[in-house]
């Protein structure tokens, strides 16, 4: 089963797709894939229920928006330079551990939602990542035991607007927490359903262009490390996200770089896990 929210945003139901491809409401059984959800054995009850043949639980409309398939958490936790040959193309030094930082809970969008372009902005880049949701309240794990903290996986894209996070004082968290920068979805696939973490393509498409084309095996310090290494600084709740670094083609990179402009499709997918679509949109 993949877990997926749907509905108009900030009012999603939970639902399932299942093995068969059928998309089905579970909101009748559960209230939201949230952190009392996983923390209370949410998943083992909802797949118990989907053995019992989902009762009571219709088939929800194809047409239907697909919202971000966990409720907004409690910290989206990034990993900076996570992919050599991105550290390279960003001209930094190559970290010897995990580079963190913090993207705002308010940035938190659907996986076809549009992309707003910040008021100000001048550098809007793209950067495809797997999405690790925790399942378990981690704090002070080892490597060993870090995967059993782990509920599943998901596409996420961590857009930055450069000029925020680089130019005149510019800062991390401020060049990538504006308003829709943190799509993710379309599904949250159970980390049973994914064989090795670090056996997956990730490839980002501008306009039907390949700009990112990698594999989830290049990074330096892969989910069992940073999920370890996180929960040192900080608790981990369940439904936390953390989103593992980028490969190298962003438009920053590039030379001359090559951001974003109103009007672009932005579509991020990583095998066995779908795919984001993102219209760049320019805000009023």
């Amino acid at each position: 089963m993949k877990l997926i929210r749907f509905g108009e945003e900030g009012r999603e139901e939970p639902g399932v797709i299942l093995d068969d491809g059928r998309r089905i409401d579970a909101s009748g059984e559960f209230r939201d894939y949230d952190e009392a959800f996983f923390a209370m054995g949410g998943l083992e009850s909802l797949a118990e229920w989907i053995c019992q043949d989902c009762p009571g639980g219709m088939e929800i409309d194809q047409e239907m928006r697909i919202g971000p398939p966990v409720a907004r958490p409690s910290k989206i936790v990034c990993v900076g330079q996570n992919y050599l040959e991105h550290a390279k193309e960003m001209g930094g030094d190559i970290p010897t551990e995990p580079v963190l930082f913090m993207k705002s809970t308010s940035a938190w969008s659907g996986p076809n939602d549009d992309v707003l372009i910040p008021r100000g902005a001048k550098k809007l880049d793209y950067e495809v990542e797997l999405a690790v949701v925790i399942g378990k309240t981690a704090s002070y794990v080892s490597e060993k035991d870090a995967m059993s903290h782990v509920a599943g996986y998901s596409v996420f894209c961590d857009f930055s607007e450069r000029a925020f996070q680089k130019d005149h004082g510019g800062q991390w968290t401020k060049g990538k927490s504006a308003d829709t920068f943190a799509p993710m979805g379309p599904s949250l696939v159970l980390v049973d359903q994914i064989a090795d973490p670090q056996e997956l393509r990730l490839w980002c498409k501008v306009n039907g262009e390949i700009r990112q084309n990698s594999w989830t095996k290049d990074m330096m310090f892969g989910v069992r490390d940073v999920v370890s290494y996180i929960s040192r600084f900080m608790t981990l709740l369940p439904g936390d996200v953390i989103s593992t670094g980028t490969p190298s083609g962003v438009a920053d990179g590039m030379n001359p770089p090559r951001y974003l402009q109103a009007g672009d499709l932005v579509e991020c997918g990583i095998e066995g896990l779908g795919q984001l679509t993102q219209r760049v949109v320019a805000t009023k």
